[in-house]
């Protein structure tokens, strides 16, 4: 199976979480500026993306990435992760009902979210989804 991560992060929080989940996954890892391929070249995509202002996604950069891709991700495994810092997680369920409007099941059935930089429980957790994404 071949199997991606990509990410956007500001403060190293979303990224560290991207390194455990490609970690588990034993998939490629890239940011969205660096990914230069097609959603289509992969069997299992897992996404990252912080909440960012009043809890959306990062609009320069992810979001209209995101936007492009979401259409091409039909039969594939997906998982989608983030950090935040604040709110309680509007971002992540936002995000998560979005995915599943565009009829695709979610790895887990949702997103995985943890405050601020993970710890080692947090990466463990963030492993586990890139298990659970080739699984």
């Amino acid at each position: 199976m071949k199997a991606a991560v990509i990410y956007w992060s500001a403060t190293g929080n979303t990224e560290a979480m991207a390194k455990a989940v490609a970690e588990g996954a034993g998939a490629e890892l890239f940011t969205v500026s660096e990914f230069t391929g097609s959603v289509e070249d992969y069997d299992a995509i897992a996404f990252g993306c912080p909440a960012m202002g009043a809890e959306v996604l990062e609009e320069d950069e992810f979001e209209p990435f995101f936007t492009d891709a979401e259409t091409r991700l039909a039969g594939k495994r997906v998982a989608i992760f983030g950090s935040y810092g604040w709110g309680d997680g509007e971002w992540m369920r936002n995000w998560e009902e979005r995915v599943k409007a565009q009829g695709i099941a979610l790895v887990g059935d949702a997103g995985l979210m943890l405050n601020e930089m993970p710890d080692d429980d947090g990466l463990e957790q963030c492993r586990a989804l890139g298990k659970a994404l080739v699984g």
